[in-house]
């Protein structure tokens, strides 16, 4: 019994080809830690504000409705993961977002959860 599907049968030479392009194990393990940060609503909330405008934690958590704390712990998880940047001027951080890949990969996303089935 074969392993491979009946119903379109490729060539070894296709399957081998398929498989080089796969990155390798930590780059695959490195794009699931990204997209995990994707799987919270508070941290989509933050993202969405970015998307938006420039930003401190105090407005981000006045626009969130949440403690500046955690503001800032949110905001620490996406910095890690290269999803916002910042800049201080003065004694005030502000936060944007990293860069335009990560305003594509929010706006697709948002677009595609918010077409009808």
């Amino acid at each position: 019994m074969s392993d491979r599907c009946l119903c379109k049968l490729i060539s070894q030479s296709e399957i081998d080809e398929i498989k080089a392009a796969l990155p390798n194990a930590e780059t695959i393990t490195r794009l699931a830690e990204f997209y995990k940060v994707f799987g919270d609503p508070s941290r989509l909330t933050l993202l969405h504000f970015l998307s938006k405008a420039e930003l401190c934690v105090a407005d981000l958590a006045a626009l969130a409705g949440m403690g500046q704390s955690a503001v800032s712990h949110q905001l620490k998880l996406l910095r890690l993961s290269r999803l916002v940047k910042f800049r201080k001027e003065g004694t005030v951080v502000y936060y944007s977002l990293n860069d335009a890949h990560i305003q594509s990969l929010f706006d697709v996303a948002l677009e595609h959860v918010m077409e009808e089935s």
